[in-house]
């Protein structure tokens, strides 16, 4: 089965039944993965070339939305994925905290702000669903609300698919031992002091809350529409190359070519020529 068939969330999901160490879809190891994602890197350059050159011919764009963790290796996706690709192409926001003019709207206002326009790929590093995973975790809004966001969530999504928008959903899923190993190496490194917050700690300690919320909210919002993927993320080389592969589908399956010149090309071509010929 592909990368999508086999992460792509089904009935009776339950997050503790994904192993963080497993690789599925692909059983030829790390130096085999890096071989894999090299490849898949220069078709996803050409896919999104192809993507944006349809800007003015073609309302359609890619959203790929990264949940996970802390030390989920979302920005790994951002260097060794979304690096792949010209970044004139791109657009990546992250969504941190509200601002006091962000809580004055409905929490999908500052969503909406954000989205990608024809022809560009839109990454959300953290999104829409941190107001359903740290807002349930942390009681920052009250349970008849988190409730109703789900289901606006939904709405939200399938609108946006119907408009043209492809939404690519990846939760990167490691262990708390890994995190353990990965906030550590931050201490234990200089050079990643920069990555560590204190604060990490205090989320860390809710680990199992939001285990609960992220399989609550996946269960919720994994729509035929807009389906979660669910990506086993110890090994940082897999979880790059899964969502370089979901990545690279979606971007294929817009089946588009390269757009009709809008001039006359013979009648350009002469003139390119005259104008190199010289003057008597």
């Amino acid at each position: 089965m592909s990368f999508a068939e086999q992460l792509r969330v089904g009935a009776g999901f339950r997050l503790a039944d994904v192993d963080p160490d497993a690789t599925p879809g692909f059983a030829d190891g790390k130096k085999q993965g890096a071989k894999a994602l090299a490849k898949l890197g220069t078709e996803l350059d050409g896919l999104q070339e192809l993507l944006f050159a349809n800007t003015e011919h073609d309302p359609r764009s890619v959203l790929l939305v990264l949940q996970g963790m802390d030390t989920s290796g979302k920005g790994g996706i951002l260097r060794h994925v979304v690096g792949a690709v010209d970044p004139q192409g791109v657009r990546i926001r992250s969504f941190k905290k509200p601002t006091p003019e962000e809580l004055a709207h409905d929490f999908l206002w500052r969503i909406e702000r954000e989205l990608p326009g024809p022809g560009l790929i839109g990454v959300f590093d953290r999104s829409h669903y941190e107001d359903v995973l740290i807002g349930r975790v942390r009681e920052l809004a009250d349970p008849a609300e988190i409730e109703r966001r789900y289901g606006a969530i939904v709405d939200f999504e399938e609108r946006l698919v119907a408009s043209g928008t492809l939404v690519v959903k990846c939760m990167l899923h490691i262990s708390r031992d890994e995190q353990r190993d990965r906030l550590a190496e931050r201490l234990d490194r200089p050079d990643k002091h920069w990555k560590f917050n204190p604060g990490d700690l205090a989320e860390r300690a809710l680990w199992e809350d939001y285990q609960a919320a992220y399989e609550l909210a996946i269960e919720r919002t994994s729509t035929a529409a807009a389906p979660w993927h669910v990506i086993p993320a110890n090994h940082k080389w897999y979880a790059r190359l899964a969502v370089a592969e979901l990545l690279a589908n979606a971007l294929r399956s817009l089946g588009q070519s390269w757009p009709p010149a809008d001039f006359d090309v013979e009648e350009q071509r002469r003139a390119l020529f005259a104008s190199l010929t010289p003057r008597a």
